[in-house]
């Protein structure tokens, strides 16, 4: 490029190549720049509730199928996803009838909305209940079969960050989580421990975060997301605050609930999906008669690992 060709800035520099490679390897290479190589603008993350999707899957004429919560054209990705790290389906099971799943993640979440069944993983069988939540290793086959009724489940995986890296599910036995059961009896016995001792106003809602054994030291149910059951009593509301990881919600329990997202009311749908964008200032309000109920799913696990959550509370 000669001199009088020049932008007047190196940020209106195209990419640059090698201007005389002598191998494939050398012809390969990009040159950015400070300049042109931090102005990438990607689409943000909307803040959103997915409510046709659990409609569909509740409805009785909806056959037994996988219903995606997925917004990767708005995200520009190149593969399902609800937010750019993970995805939120509805699983709809007919009364009788077996889902088999085979997802290429490290890991599955599921929460039952509605329905009896079972879910076997390897040589591994659980029964569940409305209102359980289990955590399932990726890289196997799942076998999800409903009881006598039909039954809803809502899965979370991290598909979409496996999918960003072109990596492959771990192989059989490599997965970072066993098959994992919480059921719900014994989690309304935690949280109904949790208002017992109760907690000072720096700590961030009465939350109860999900986990087992082989997580136990980073506190989470897979190492790059969290889950938690959260709850919040009537009449109540949770402070505003923000944090680096995006929170993809189910609402179990949200009659006359709402959140408020920098600065916009976002009111609540039973078993809607509800994303919360990174970095957002948020607060959730229960103006309702009972007690608020949603699950949350964020993909805190990497931004504790790399010491950048950035969780603060914000101004009332």
């Amino acid at each position: 490029m000669s001199k009088e060709a020049l932008p007047q800035s190196i940020a209106d520099l195209p990419a640059q190549r090698a201007s005389a490679p002598k191998s494939k390897a050398e012809a390969r290479a990009l040159y950015f720049n400070t300049g042109n190589a931090f102005n990438l603008q990607l689409p943000p993350v909307p803040d959103e509730s997915f409510t046709a999707e659990p409609a569909k899957a509740l409805h009785r004429d909806t056959p037994t199928s996988l219903i995606a919560c997925d917004r990767s054209k708005g995200l520009g990705c190149d593969f399902p996803a609800t937010t750019p790290l993970v995805l939120a389906r509805y699983a709809r099971i007919r009364a009788g009838e077996t889902l088999e799943t085979n997802f290429a993640a490290s890991g599955v979440i599921a929460y039952v909305i509605t329905g009896k069944g079972s879910t076997l993983c390897g040589t591994e069988r659980i029964e569940w209940n409305p209102g359980d939540s289990f955590v399932l290793p990726g890289g196997c086959k799942h076998e999800h079969r409903a009881g006598p009724a039909d039954a809803v489940l809502w899965i979370v995986t991290n598909e979409p960050q496996l999918a960003f890296e072109n990596l492959s599910p771990p192989q059989l036995g490599q997965a970072p989580t066993d098959l994992v059961h919480f059921p719900a009896d014994e989690v309304q016995r935690q949280i109904e421990l949790l208002y017992q001792v109760g907690r000072g106003e720096d700590i961030a809602g009465s939350a109860l975060i999900f986990s087992s054994d082989r997580q136990e030291a980073i506190r989470n149910v897979l190492p790059t997301l969290t889950v938690a059951m959260n709850s919040l009593p009537a009449g109540k509301s949770q402070r505003p605050h923000r944090h680096n990881s995006v929170a993809v919600s189910l609402v179990i329990q949200g009659e006359n609930c709402y959140s408020i997202v920098d600065g916009r009311r976002k009111d609540w749908s039973q078993w809607a999906t509800t994303v919360t964008p990174a970095t957002s200032v948020h607060s959730h309000h229960n103006a309702g008669s009972k007690t608020a109920m949603f699950l949350i799913v964020q993909d805190g696990g990497i931004y504790y690992f790399t010491r950048a959550l950035g969780f603060e509370f914000a101004a009332d």
